[in-house]
């Protein structure tokens, strides 16, 4: 006898359109749903009021103006990652090693300053800095382009193995420069001659945030109204129309690759040189992966990144500030955070999918 098979209450089903306003609710009532749930947490781990712990997580980005500011800072720090990374998402290049080309920025940054502050003069120390940042992180990028160009490797291992080797290499120069031995750290470089740090704009904050607009609006125009952009937009389409409508395939993708890292090693630079003034593995703080996750939830639109991204930093800082405030451990922080990433990127199912009841679906179908 035939067994009749049960079939499922409920189906996922892939939506066929959904407006830019819908999407935006969809978003807002996961980070709405986000917030309530740590508020709920925290509330039973302290026993304070939801009001008291969403108070302190606007207070912990925007608490006093020194906060605003470095609020502000990290948004730009992160907003440049996520715009390096970009170009290789659109052309379907899966760059995951930004944290890698960061580093090496960051480390080409701090050997200059430590190695030339007192044989060159501060201006020249800066301008050494800014031309080998870029390279290094630029050549960081090519070397996975370069093998997936030539011989198809997959680009997703090679760059998430070259941010492994980029941490090691920091590790053994922090070795080899560190101050006081011993310490496993470098310390603040040219603390008293103050030679590479990168000058004031203003404040020492500004700087980061005037670069990250600049990247921002020459991000939009390359991939909006130039050749190259268009070049891009067609690679990730099909490479083989591509290919048939004359387009070097291989060309794009190393060109592109070496676009990213340099970016990524701009990101480096101001790390090093304008914000922290060392180098450490974790001088980047995973915004390497982060500015991923920021590039795919902005659908790789400049403007939207800015907005993305000052939403993740403001999430962050507020989760920490929680964390401080109450008197809890780090990981209480790194817990909040992790909940509200997971319903940030987890709305995303939502937005393209909709789960629809047996009998709706019949009527779908009709």
């Amino acid at each position: 006898m035939e067994q009749k098979v049960k079939e499922p209450r409920y189906h996922i089903v892939k939506r066929a359109d959904i407006s830019g306003k819908e999407a935006w609710i969809i978003r807002v009532v996961a980070i709405l749903s986000a917030l309530l749930l740590c508020a709920i947490i925290t509330m039973v781990c302290t026993g304070d009021n939801p009001i008291s712990i969403f108070a302190t997580i606007f207070k912990g980005a925007f608490g006093t103006q020194r906060k605003t500011w470095i609020t502000l800072q990290y948004v730009a720090v992160l907003l440049i990652i996520s715009l390096a990374l970009t170009p290789a998402f659109k052309m379907q290049f899966w760059n995951v090693g930004g944290e890698g080309q960061v580093l090496m920025g960051g480390l080409a940054a701090a050997t200059c300053m430590i190695t030339l502050a007192d044989k060159l003069p501060n201006a020249v120390v800066i301008l050494l800095m800014i031309v080998t940042s870029i390279l290094a992180g630029a050549i960081w990028g090519v070397i996975p382009a370069l093998f997936k160009a030539m011989w198809n490797t997959n680009e997703t291992l090679s760059t998430l193995m070259m941010n492994y080797i980029a941490t090691q290499l920091v590790a053994y120069f922090t070795i080899v420069w560190e101050v006081p031995k011993g310490s496993g750290k470098i310390g603040i470089i040219n603390q008293n001659s103050n030679v590479g740090w990168l000058p004031n704009v203003g404040n020492k904050y500004l700087l980061s945030i005037i670069v990250a607009t600049v990247v921002t609006i020459g991000m939009m125009i390359y991939l909006k109204y130039t050749k190259h952009g268009y070049e891009i937009e067609v690679v990730g389409e099909s490479q083989n129309t591509a290919r048939y409508v004359g387009i070097s395939v291989e060309k794009v993708i190393i060109r592109t690759m070496l676009l990213s890292g340099a970016i990524c090693g701009l990101a480096g630079l101001l790390l090093v040189g304008g914000i922290n003034h060392t180098i450490t593995t974790t001088i980047s703080d995973g915004q390497g992966f982060t500015g991923v996750m920021v590039s795919w939830l902005a659908k790789f639109n400049p403007i939207a990144m800015i907005f993305t991204s000052l939403l993740i930093i403001f999430m962050g800082r507020g989760a920490s500030e929680i964390s401080t405030a109450f008197e809890l451990n780090q990981s209480f922080a790194d817990i909040l955070t992790g909940i509200i990433l997971f319903f940030i990127i987890g709305c995303e199912f939502f937005i393209r999918y909709k789960i629809v009841a047996r009998k709706d679906l019949g009527k779908e179908n009709a």
